[in-house]
């Protein structure tokens, strides 16, 4: 068994104190590591700013809040030619969302009224009104040049005979009638460049305008509409029984007698499906009629969507009947289903790209086909005002 020097033992087994504890020797490494942020935080503050940095800033507060005569500063980039230098380095796949839009509306700056991103989003339009005839008569569609009705003009008669007595004969007759449908067309020229930078939707726009254009030359046609290249308007059908208004330029001396008349003129059971067709201003004049009682005979609605009521039926305001005036027919009365409208073509828009290539010009051609005319004139009457 090997010696073992007893003091050579005791001088290599370390005996630890107080001050060697391991829980002492961390929290005196916390509170110096706390210690040296403070000296340090310390420092920081009581350190002055750079006079120069201060210099610098005060100079850029003043520039930004300098006012510009020239709307921006020479040195300042603008998105446009931010956008633009993108272009130039990566081509038109390394424009983001905003300098895309930024790119398209800056190069174009005199586009026409609807380019600029300064404008309101939203077109102000002037009101354009029609005679709504189209949502009462009676409308077809066609897939022919034209469209021809047997139209009955005459009836069979029975007649009371003797038991052996001769009979007599009778037989119906008929008319045709046919309806053409007629060409409405127009076209509308617009620069590419416009067509390209706008922002209120230029073909939307373009599209609902040319329909109302189309509603509105339709609707006057199929109330005054002479029939030679056009529909032949209720107004020029012929057929349809005339009450007068007794009394020149004026609806008669009792207004009130007058429109009864004009309401008995038509047979009971059409009577029962007819409504009031006139302007504005003659319903303005009829809504002052009263009867022998002092009771008004014009009845506003009472619920909402519901037509007023002349004398128990409905009234349609239709801005292309005349005003009262001597020859005028200021008033029609009537089933509208004896008005017949026939749709060949509905309203379609062409680009045409090609035409005017040269001078950066698309052209939109728009058209339609469609006539109308009365296939049964005794389902109306008209008030005809005396010209003397």
């Amino acid at each position: 068994m090997r010696h073992v020097n007893k003091q050579a033992l005791a001088r290599a087994i370390e005996f630890k104190g107080e001050e060697d504890d391991p829980a002492g020797i961390v929290t005196k490494a916390l509170e110096d590591f706390q210690k040296t942020v403070d000296d340090r935080l310390k420092a920081v503050e009581g350190k002055g700013i750079d006079p120069k940095l201060t210099e610098r800033l005060d100079k850029i507060e003043a520039k930004v809040n300098r006012p510009s005569t020239e709307g921006h500063d020479k040195t300042e980039i603008t998105p446009e030619q931010k956008a633009f230098g993108a272009y130039i380095r990566r081509g038109d796949a390394g424009l983001a969302d905003e300098d895309r839009k930024a790119l398209v509306v800056g190069t174009d700056a005199t586009a026409g009224y609807l380019a600029p991103t300064t404008f309101g989003s939203e077109i102000l339009k002037a009101l354009r009104e029609y005679s709504p005839i189209r949502q009462y008569a009676k409308v077809i569609t066609i897939s022919g040049r034209d469209v021809r009705y047997p139209r009955r003009i005459g009836s069979t008669a029975a007649t009371w005979v003797a038991e052996v007595a001769d009979r007599d004969e009778s037989a119906p007759s008929y008319e045709q009638v046919t309806l053409t449908p007629y060409e409405l067309a127009t076209f509308v020229e617009v620069s590419r460049q416009l067509l390209e930078d706008n922002t209120y939707n230029l073909e939307g726009e373009l599209a609902s305008d040319l329909a109302e254009s189309f509603a509105i030359a339709e609707a006057t046609a199929f109330v005054a509409g002479n029939g030679t290249g056009k529909p032949k308007g209720i107004l020029s059908a012929t057929g349809i029984a005339t009450v007068l208004s007794g009394k020149a330029a004026t609806l008669g001396d009792n207004p009130g007698d007058t429109l009864i008349d004009v309401f008995a003129a038509v047979p009971t059971l059409h009577a029962q499906n007819g409504a009031w067709a006139m302007n504005r201003k003659t319903l303005a004049a009829l809504k002052k009629v009263k009867d022998t009682t002092g009771q008004y005979l014009w009845q506003p609605s009472l619920r909402d969507g519901a037509p007023s009521t002349l004398l128990g039926r409905p009234v349609i305001e239709m801005v292309d009947m005349p005003d009262i005036a001597a020859n005028a027919f200021p008033i029609v009365f009537g089933d509208w289903s004896g008005y017949r409208i026939v749709d060949r073509v509905d309203m379609s828009i062409l680009s045409d790209p090609y035409t005017r290539a040269k001078n950066g010009i698309n052209v939109f051609h728009a058209r339609k086909r469609v006539g109308g005319d009365v296939t049964n004139p005794d389902r109306f009457v008209k008030l005809k005002i005396a010209a003397s």
